[in-house]
């Protein structure tokens, strides 16, 4: 996956806009856990080819395989692909992706159901997409008839996300994809990573578009998180009261404590987004691990077991990236209905229960004075003030060994069960018998 802050650009040398100097908040950096939610016209057929082990696809016709379910209507497009042929099957010839908007009946969404799961499995930041590639809005925009107000559900779901996230205390943001629009493009599909970036609209009236929507979002709901997705249009990225820099003034004008991601196609970023990416160490800057439970955002029923995170799997992930200085924003894909299916359901109810004992290792920690070990038995690190929480991730080894910065510690198991060293003076803690069938034993020190 590519790292979006390294792609900025056209460089305008003098006449360059001077972009607003606000970092990241500490409320984003206490936060540590966040829920995307992927639900569009892509929930209707919800489906994409199966990936994973022993899957082998040449890169050339990687994008007629993509794994995301949402990326649908662009591998719809490529003909012979799989998706293609399946679309062909399920809903016949002459039915266009956008054809689905009629057939979208969100009636089972529960706006406070949806987002009680959410923050019952510790959420502290909600973001669901308001716009993605595909071009339907969520919201009811005066800026185009392709919304969920207007066609499909006939509700604005956004302002329904909004006001249910509000209610629960959690912090909203909006994902927007800024320069990709297949619905307002001539553009044939995307076959390669080359062509993700040459088949978008630039010119400036596609940036005037973009502008208005991404205003009237920050108008209605004065989001606390804007996560843009691959890039912005180059026509807006000067100086103009729809470009980039001028929009990023308006929110921040707004919203004096919000936060911004590194997918603007500018010099300026926020924090730092890792999709679908294994990072080996502490990044100093801070930044946001993000994923779908299984293979994909958009939920796709062809998906098992063998494709998607288990809850154990889920709370390993957490606390890996948080002890490398990371937020992780993990991703639901609801059905079209408006339901979270169960094996997503499962995973993200394992992991609130294991927060609501661990928390404290979690939330408002920041990392040690480095993530973990390379030898013994896997564990990370992270600290809250002078204390310093041991991660076991496999406990059920039956002991921990503590690094030589916290031998003579105070110690105790967040269960609060009594530390016992091991009976040859090794550095090792004992991990009591009711932890070690949890997913990761956490040992605090100071």
């Amino acid at each position: 996956m590519m790292n979006f802050e390294k792609r900025t650009g056209p460089d305008f040398g003098a006449d360059a806009p001077v972009y607003p100097t606000q970092g990241v908040p500490d409320w984003y950096r206490d936060a540590k856990l966040g829920f995307f939610v992927h639900w569009g016209l892509y929930s209707v057929p919800a489906w994409a080819v199966q990936h994973g082990e022993g899957v082998n696809i040449p890169t050339e016709d990687a994008y007629a395989w993509h794994q995301y379910a949402e990326w649908y209507g662009n591998t719809v497009r490529i003909a012979g692909s799989p998706t293609w042929e399946r679309h062909q099957q399920l809903f016949g010839p002459g039915t266009s992706y956008e054809d689905l908007a009629d057939r979208w009946d969100a009636s089972v969404f529960d706006a406070d159901a949806f987002v009680g799961e959410l923050v019952g499995a510790g959420a502290k930041y909600i973001v669901p997409t308001t716009k993605h590639h595909e071009g339907f809005c969520l919201w009811d925009t005066a800026t185009t008839g392709f919304n969920a107000a207007a066609r499909g559900p006939r509700r604005d779901l956004i302002a329904e996300f909004h006001a249910a996230t509000r209610r629960a205390g959690a912090k909203f943001g909006v994902y927007y994809s800024g320069a990709l629009d297949w619905h307002v493009s001539d553009f044939p599909a995307i076959e390669s990573d080359t062509d993700l970036f040459r088949f978008r609209r630039n010119d400036a009236h596609f940036a005037r578009y973009s502008a208005a929507q991404l205003d009237e979002l920050v108008s209605r709901f004065s989001p606390d998180l804007l996560w843009n997705d691959i890039d912005w249009p180059d026509g807006g990225k000067g100086q103009d009261e729809y470009a980039v820099a001028a929009l990023l003034g308006r929110y921040f004008d707004a919203v004096p404590e919000g936060v911004v991601n590194d997918r603007w196609g500018v010099p300026y970023h926020g924090f730092l987004t890792r999709e679908y990416t294994d990072i080996p160490e502490i990044i100093p800057e801070p930044w946001e691990s993000t994923r779908g439970l299984g293979y994909s955002f958009g939920f796709n029923q062809a998906e098992d077991e063998r494709h998607s995170l288990s809850g154990a799997e889920l709370i390993r992930l957490l606390v890996d990236v948080v002890a490398k200085n990371g937020n992780l924003l993990i991703n639901v894909g609801p059905a079209a209905d408006g339901s979270i299916p169960e094996l997503q359901r499962r995973a993200m109810r394992e992991l609130g229960v294991w927060l609501e004992a661990n928390g404290d290792a979690i939330y408002g920690t920041r990392p040690w004075i480095r993530m973990g070990e390379r030898t013994g038995a896997p564990r990370r690190y992270t600290t809250t003030g002078s204390t310093v929480h041991v991660h076991a991730l496999d406990p059920s080894t039956g002991e921990v060994e503590l690094p030589d910065e916290l031998r003579a510690s105070d110690l105790r198991w967040a269960d609060g069960s009594v530390v016992e060293r091991s009976a040859d003076d090794r550095a090792i803690a004992v991990i009591p018998a009711g932890l070690r069938s949890e997913p990761v034993a956490v040992l605090s020190a100071g």
